[in-house]
């Protein structure tokens, strides 16, 4: 069971979450929703609002999910990298991840995430875009890709919850 909590009152440091223990990137709804595992996010502060910031591949399954909902969910496990061997070695277009994962679906605030997750924030989409190859500044970076630009999504974070008596 999750309790809400003030984002600000988090003992975490988003450098080692997001880069270090990674998320999942969760959307959809009881009918249909599906995951993913990233290690590439942003969390801050953007127009004045608290902000997570996620790209997501054109080839991901995820995508589409994200696409069309208002709002999706960031999971983070701690340590723990299991769930995240599914979430980013296996397809929702081919195996029921959620299953694959033994994880169980909590469908609330418009948006899927999951029991298992030490923490959650619940993330209204408010604004989209794809990274424009032009505009790369350091050639390093343009080496990630071969056509496949991430598109970025950033999302307001409406909602953080955590488990009582948790660490992350």
């Amino acid at each position: 069971m999750f309790k809400e909590t003030d984002i600000k009152k988090l003992p975490y440091n988003p450098f080692t979450l997001i880069g270090d223990e990674w998320m999942l990137i969760c959307a959809g709804n009881e009918e249909k929703h599906n995951f993913m595992t990233a290690g590439w996010g942003g969390l801050g502060v953007l127009w004045n609002k608290n902000v997570a910031t996620v790209y997501i591949r054109p080839t991901r399954y995820t995508l589409g999910f994200v696409e069309n909902e208002p709002y999706f969910a960031l999971c983070f496990f701690g340590k723990d990298k299991k769930v995240h061997k599914v979430g980013g070695n296996m397809s929702g277009r081919d195996v029921d991840k959620t299953k694959a994962a033994g994880l169980t679906p909590v469908f609330a605030d418009g948006t899927v995430y999951f029991e298992e997750a030490e923490m959650v924030f619940i993330c209204k989409k408010i604004y989209h875009s794809v990274l424009d190859n032009a505009n790369f500044l350091d050639p390093e970076t343009e080496g990630f890709y071969e056509n496949d630009y991430h598109k970025i999504f950033v999302g307001e974070i409406v909602k953080a919850l955590i488990k009582p008596g948790r660490e992350i």
